[in-house]
């Protein structure tokens, strides 16, 4: 997807989700976010649904969906770089809540398709639907109320997305519900917070797809263990997020954007390139050099200096963003 399509995706999510909570009551939706923060840094215990009632979904619409959606557009994004000429025939969004990861992957790959999105939050999914009507694509979406742990039981599907849901889980029902998404589908793809915490159940989920006889596609560019040494760093990533007047009045802030950290996987049973490299840290632009922080496909974590006297590889280096992969595929922009 080009930026412009990019950009235009997250315009329309944030003219639908201002349509659907245009009037809603700052001091009622502040007090739901205050919550709704402790919960997704992990701070509150886990095993019941988040959202509650419609006055905390239009609260984590308006304070998490556009960050959301772009997290799982960036790793969906990687995904579909890695093997371009694959796109998804239909699509369940496990845990979907409001429909991000829905809307992330229509944005990714644009079209009608069957999407199934389940989650325990009946006022989750009522919402969703409400927004998901002001996209063409996603009009037709099925919203089901399911409970997502041990006993989910998926129907095969080209695409399973597990989004910004497993912080909420028991670790018997992440087991269950990574396990069931690596029985159902051809693509699994797992977004958690950038966090310790979140990439550890990342890496727990990668470990059970490998296991389960998927292949790594994005971020890393191999199927060995990671080589970041356990409790001295964890791999995440950033995606810049347009804050709208709601989205900014809501958080109390007044930037025009924020950065979201995520930790993702992407692990198929197709064939697909993985990058031959991943830039792994914001790149450090010096004088006539730029740093590359870059875990390798041989399994390793390597430092790549770029200078000028690359030429062509150095513009391309200047240019690179983290999470971005390296070398530059052919045709990126």
């Amino acid at each position: 997807m080009s930026r412009t399509t990019a950009a235009a995706a997250s315009g329309n999510l944030r003219e639908a989700l201002d349509g659907l909570l245009g009037d809603l009551p700052p001091t009622q939706a502040a007090r739901a976010v205050d919550r709704l923060i402790g919960t997704y840094r992990g701070d509150t215990p886990t095993g019941a649904p988040v959202l509650r009632d419609r006055a905390d979904v239009a609260a984590y619409a308006a304070y998490r969906m556009p960050a959301t959606f772009e997290a799982a557009r960036t790793a969906l994004e990687a995904l579909a770089a890695a093997a371009p000429g694959w796109s998804p025939s239909g699509h369940t969004d496990v845990g979907g809540g409001t429909g991000a990861a829905t809307w992330a992957t229509a944005a990714t790959w644009p079209g009608r398709r069957p999407v199934t999105v389940l989650d325990w939050a009946e006022p989750a999914l009522r919402i969703g639907a409400e927004i998901a009507a002001a996209h063409p694509d996603l009009d037709e979406v099925r919203w089901h109320r399911t409970r997502i742990g041990t006993a989910l039981d998926l129907v095969e599907v080209d695409l399973v997305t597990v989004s910004y849901v497993l912080g909420e889980l028991t670790a018997a029902d992440r087991t269950a519900v990574v396990d069931a998404a690596a029985r159902a589908a051809q693509a699994v793809v797992v977004v958690e917070p950038g966090t310790p915490e979140g990439y550890a159940r990342v890496i727990e989920a990668r470990r059970r797809l490998l296991a389960a006889g998927l292949r790594v596609l994005a971020p890393c560019p191999h199927d060995d263990a990671c080589p970041i040494v356990p409790d001295t760093d964890w791999c995440h990533f950033s995606a810049r997020v347009s804050r709208s007047s709601l989205h900014r009045r809501v958080k109390g802030g007044s930037l025009p954007y924020e950065d979201e950290k995520f930790s993702y996987v992407a692990a198929v049973r197709f064939p697909g390139t993985p990058a031959p490299a991943r830039v792994v840290r914001r790149p450090q632009i010096r004088k006539g050099q730029v740093l590359l922080d870059l875990c390798e496909a041989e399994g390793a974590l390597r430092r790549e200096t770029v200078t000028k006297r690359h030429g062509p590889l150095y513009r391309a280096a200047r240019d690179a963003d983290w999470g971005d992969a390296w070398p530059p595929r052919a045709g990126t922009d």
